[in-house]
């Protein structure tokens, strides 16, 4: 029996106790049954890449120090960790390439008509400037096109003197060349993640730093993916901008057809978005008073709560909870963070299980393949499969909890700038460098990361995110964490009058006031889904070139407060590669070797100007974030 409370959403706390009455099988309870979990596999200290294994070493030197080939405890766990990174990197940056074709599909004509487009013509040729391609009297097709060729090649670029090109516009030019002076950058994403892989073969690198860097080699491929990933999303799909919504179970309505949207990538949940308006009518016909309800989950639902306003019921701990209401119809999932489990969940009510991507599927959901071509047919079918779903509801079932909070949420990069510009037109950044220059913001944070079953879900986000608003620090925050607070009501005005610091309250009044809204801008800035990072380091870097700095000197910072996925090894990593201090708030498994765990706390502070920062205990970890802002600010002499 776990003796902690496991979430702290009042929601999902309701539905779990109901699933244990109930006798269904959840996240929670399998991990009770997991207990005890591997201790040698927690430090990092299991090694599976041959079949001469698995080989463990003795963490407390009585037993085995090295594997049968001889690897000790620190190759093992960098060559782990490594290639978490490089798996990482390889999600995030598949991503990307999925965007990426849509959007080669769109300009070459081969989309049918109505259906993806360029939705923002402004970014488009924003970006393209950036990236050094010629946008003057020139069609706007013909930018597109030489955007799409020229990011081609940060997936198929040989020339081992030449660095990703995404990357090197996203960064100051400081920290372009501090990268690149240390070999660091891939000439393109595959091959940075297929050299990660390849030197923790068997017999290949055994070097613990070696490797390391190796892995953050890699780990700046996932950067490159990510920022990808979220300008052409912007592009295709709209560049999100302040949109007030709801968050949390209570969005289910038992009186619509309600739809789910799980998953990371837009391109399916937006074809669903674009064609439930025409079906409407057909689910009020089948029975469905209030008609079609979408409800997003993990980051999909981050990506359509941003660009549509569409409610967040969940996030990633709290998947199985939304089937477990009885009301939902339909789950539909595309890549990454979905749980197998939810089809053994779905199997004790009516919903429709669906996957959409041909190399991402459950046993026991309906496949439904989606791809640009046929991506708006296939929305079609999949909506007439809830609505259909829905004539086999159980009325005795349905447990929705009276628990949603309203949120603002959209803050791209742009619609930050767009909302100082109103304070200073001339030169919008002016008054946060004003602001951090006065003390009234001390810094900014940045929430990223995941739930984790190791840390009760959602409670070190709102904490550490309080004491940091307490102290004057602006925080920004995407994906799982951003689900956090959404769901408990930090995004909004009210929370930025009760828990804000008297400088940061007076900055978002200000703010507030110059955007026309009646008070304050909310307590956290909800920046998008966990591929949207890259978002944060658009801001930051706009800040230091503004200062003339890198970005290591910034008094920025990072918190994973329940980091779990490779995805999240790799955030990470690069957030200390770009040269933040990076907070994490659960155990990483790498404290079966004290050379790696001194490398990424300690090593890359040298080598980087970034660093790792483990901290479970929130207050201990906020105290530790500030003083690591208080740092930086004193070497700038503020």
């Amino acid at each position: 029996m776990i003796n902690r409370k496991m979430t702290t959403d009042a929601a999902a706390a309701e539905m779990f106790a109901a699933a244990e009455t109930e006798g269904i099988d959840t996240a929670y309870k399998r991990f009770e049954l997991q207990q005890p979990q591997c201790g040698f596999g927690s430090i990092g200290l299991c090694c599976r890449i041959c079949w001469k294994g698995p080989c463990r070493v003795d963490p407390f030197g009585a037993g085995p120090q090295k594997g049968i080939c001889g690897a000790d405890k620190h190759t093992i766990v960098a060559r782990n960790l490594a290639r978490m990174m490089a798996a990482g990197a390889s999600a995030h940056s598949e991503h990307g390439r999925h965007i990426l074709h849509a959007l080669k599909k769109y300009v070459d004509g081969e989309l049918p008509p109505d259906t993806y487009s360029i939705r923002d013509e402004k970014k488009l040729l924003a970006v393209a400037s950036r990236m050094g391609i010629e946008t003057s009297d020139r069609a706007v097709m013909d930018v597109a096109r030489d955007l799409v060729d020229l990011t081609y090649q940060d997936f198929s670029n040989q020339d081992q003197s030449s660095g990703m090109q995404w990357l090197r516009s996203m960064v100051p030019e400081k920290r372009y060349e501090r990268l690149q002076s240390l070999e660091l950058l891939a000439p393109n994403i595959d091959m940075g993640v297929a050299q990660t892989l390849a030197r923790t073969h068997l017999g290949c690198d055994a070097d613990p730093l070696n490797l390391l860097l190796g892995g953050i080699r890699g780990a700046l491929c996932d950067f490159d993916g990510m920022s990808l990933a979220t300008e052409l999303s912007d592009i295709l799909f709209g560049t999100p901008s302040p949109i007030v919504t709801q968050a949390n179970l209570g969005v289910i309505d038992p009186n619509a057809v309600n739809i789910a949207l799980n998953g990371h990538n837009p391109i399916v949940s937006e074809a669903i978005c674009a064609i439930s308006d025409n079906l409407q009518g057909k689910a009020k016909q089948a029975g469905a008073t209030a008609g079609i309800n979408l409800i997003g989950v993990c980051c999909t639902g981050n990506e359509v709560m941003l660009r549509h306003g569409v409610p967040l019921a969940a996030n990633y701990l709290s998947q199985e909870t939304v089937i477990m209401t009885g009301a939902l119809d339909a789950m539909v999932v595309d890549v990454q963070c979905i749980m197998p489990g939810i089809t053994s969940v779905a199997e004790n009510f009516h919903t429709a299980v669906v996957t959409t991507h041909d190399e991402n599927r459950i046993p026991g959901a309906v496949h439904k393949s989606i791809h640009p071509e046929t991506a708006f047919e296939a929305a079609g079918e999949i909506v007439d499969l809830a609505i259909d779903a829905y004539s086999r509801r159980n009325a005795e079932k349905i447990h929705i909890p009276d628990v949603k909070e309203t949120c603002i949420v959209g803050f791209s990069a742009e619609s930050i700038i767009e909302v100082l510009a109103r304070v200073n037109p001339d030169d919008p950044l002016q008054p946060v460098l004003d602001a951090v220059t006065s003390g009234a913001i001390q810094g900014i944070a940045l929430f990223a990361g995941c739930n984790t079953t190791q840390i009760d879900q959602d409670e070190n986000y709102k904490s550490i995110g309080r004491e940091l608003a307490k102290r004057n620090v602006l925080l920004l925050a995407t994906g799982c964490g951003g689900g956090a607070f959404a769901k408990d009501g930090l995004m909004t005005q009210e929370a930025t009058e009760r828990y804000a610091g008297d400088g940061l309250k007076s900055v978002l009044r200000a703010l507030g006031d110059a955007a026309g809204l009646d008070g304050p801008l909310p307590l956290v800035f909800h920046m998008g889904s966990c591929v949207d990072n890259s978002r944060a380091v658009n801001v930051a870097t706009a800040l230091a070139n503004k200062l003339n700095v890198d970005l290591s000197d910034l008094p920025v910072v990072a918190s994973a407060p329940e980091a779990m996925t490779e995805k999240a090894v790799s955030i990470g990593t690069w957030s200390v590669s770009l040269g933040f201090p990076t907070h994490l708030g659960n155990i990483p498994q790498i404290t079966g070797s004290d050379q790696v765990v001194e490398i990424l706390t300690e090593g890359t502070k040298e080598l980087l100007g970034g660093y790792f920062l483990v901290e479970p205990d929130p207050e201990l970890a906020a105290a530790k974030l500030y003083d690591a802002i208080q740092q930086r600010r004193r070497a700038l002499g503020i």
